[in-house]
């Protein structure tokens, strides 16, 4: 029977959340490089550069990738022959006690603090845990004494894309999943991997299928020696057709919307066929390690080498530079839908609850804290800064959560610009059309970068929101693209958008 430490199996997970926090799996920045190099449409390729760029700044910087610094999971291989030893007084604590206290502890740790994404209550006040517990823990237990655990952070933007249909036995699994593509939009901040679970039970399917995404990027080689498997056959022809959709890096349309497909099938009922669907995004966060005899399982860096070749910074090139500060609606009738800017000035933030907020202040005929005529509204949800930062990592939230509240805001407070990331569903672009506003897409996944524009930033109401308040920020030369023109035209074309949002 081998005994291995509570305390060294907690100091592993926290120490792993914390190192992948900041560093990308090395074959994601390899399969980000081969699409960048090949990518032919503009607006994708300078989204993948930025991606790049955003990878090597947080490796070296030691700083989230992605400000939605993800839901902690933790899936345990566990022998039979395996006892957790408990370090100090009273009962032993569970596999989930322990990795709750990892998490708290990485997401606390003073040097590199992560956002708390998770709420308790979902259907009451869904107030925030404050410190992202609790991990969400899968055990299986196998013969022999092995303790073998992988760490992921899984941001929501693709959770929520997550599909599931429950098949016909001869109905075509790949027809399905490319049926889905369009619908999912952009929100899951593509290119990333898609995981596909086929068989089991309806339940057992979602899991296999993300489970799946936390293996290595292999697609180049397996199109090299061609498909052995049904598997494998299935995965070649679902990245072809995908990416044949042309829907693109972020959804700017391109040549890649996935690096990888992943497939993991299990036995089920002669008259099922579920399958389920689950996407990883451009904040690819995972570590699979062995607990060794002793100590804590060591989680080695990743090699410099790996962000050979990407620049230190985003290029000069000929991007419109906005200020902010002096913006008329007369200028932004002028912006075409596609093209890239760079603002500089202040402008303000807001999320879903920030919304939530200011639709309720106007329809009780209530004044806002803050007036928005002819400013800029970003949808953030920062990470805390250190020492140093005006702020943390700053990425953008998905914006069709923020489609509801956008007629009754520009009709009535004078709105001109949102930011966001991903594709707005046609309620806003009405809206945007309607009043000559203009929507701007910022790279979702480079959080890091966008959070080196911010000059400084301070809450200016609804402080009690946490992450969530309005924030003003000053920034300098913050990259963005015109997704929606002040005429209603879009850069999200390949995505099909439910009238209805």
């Amino acid at each position: 029977m081998r005994a291995v430490s509570a305390n060294d199996i907690e100091t592993s997970i926290a120490t792993a959340l914390q190192s992948i926090s900041h560093t990308h799996p090395a074959d994601f920045v390899q399969a980000l490089k081969a699409a960048h190099a090949t990518e032919t449409h503009a607006p994708a390729r300078h989204a993948l550069l930025q991606l790049l760029v955003n990878s090597k700044l947080s490796a070296q910087a030691r700083r989230p990738v992605c400000q939605d610094t993800g839901v902690a999971h933790v899936y345990v291989r566990m022998g039979m022959d395996v006892r957790v030893q408990h370090d100090g007084a009273g009962p032993t604590p569970s596999l989930q006690t322990v990795a709750n206290r990892a998490v708290a502890r990485a997401y606390g740790c003073a040097s590199n603090p992560l956002r708390a994404s998770m709420v308790r209550d979902p259907l009451g006040a869904r107030r925030n845990t404050r410190d992202n517990t609790p991990a969400i823990v899968q055990v299986e237990l196998v013969e022999g004494e092995c303790l073998d655990l992988t760490v992921v952070a899984k941001g929501g933007g693709g959770d929520v894309k997550t599909r599931y249909a429950m098949l016909n036995p001869s109905d075509s699994v790949a027809d399905w999943v490319v049926s889905q593509l369009p619908g999912m939009g952009a929100g899951w901040c593509p290119p990333g991997v898609l995981g596909l679970g086929i068989g089991g039970t309806p339940e057992q399917a979602m899991a296999l299928a993300k489970r799946a995404l936390f293996t290595p990027i292999d697609m180049p080689a397996l199109l090299q020696r061609g498909a052995h498997t049904p598997e494998e056959r299935l995965r070649a022809d679902v990245y072809q057709r995908v990416n044949a959709l042309g829907i693109g890096a972020q959804g700017l349309g391109g040549d890649t919307t996935v690096l990888d497909i992943k497939v993991a099938t299990a036995p089920s009922h002669a008259a099922l066929l579920p399958v389920a669907l689950v996407p990883n995004c451009a904040a690819t966060r995972f570590v699979s390690f062995s607990m060794p005899a002793d100590g804590p399982a060591p989680i080695p860096p990743s090699e410099p080498a790996t962000w050979d070749g990407i620049p230190d910074a985003l290029p000069a090139q000929a991007s419109r530079r906005i200020d902010l500060d002096t913006l008329t609606p007369a200028e932004v009738a002028t912006w075409t839908a596609g093209e890239t800017l760079l603002l500089s000035g202040k402008l303000l933030t807001g999320r879903d609850a920030a919304h939530k907020r200011m639709a309720d202040l106007l329809d009780s005929g209530q004044p806002l804290p803050v007036p928005l005529r002819g400013r800029a509204l970003y949808y953030v949800g920062p990470v805390d800064p250190v020492a140093g930062e005006a702020v943390g990592p700053a990425g953008p939230t998905t914006a069709t959560r923020m489609d509801k509240f956008m007629p009754q805001l520009l009709a009535q407070t004078g709105l001109l610009i949102t930011i966001g990331k991903a594709e707005r569903g046609k309620v806003a672009v009405d809206a945007i059309k309607r009043h000559g506003a203009a929507y701007l897409s910022a790279v979702g996944g480079a959080a890091y970068l966008v959070s080196r524009t911010i000059q400084s930033s301070r809450v200016v109401a609804f402080d009690d929101l946490g992450m969530e308040a309005i924030y003003e920020f000053e920034v300098c030369d913050m990259p963005v693209t015109v997704a929606v023109d002040s005429l209603g035209r879009t850069t999200h074309a390949f995505i099909r958008v439910n009238a209805e949002h």
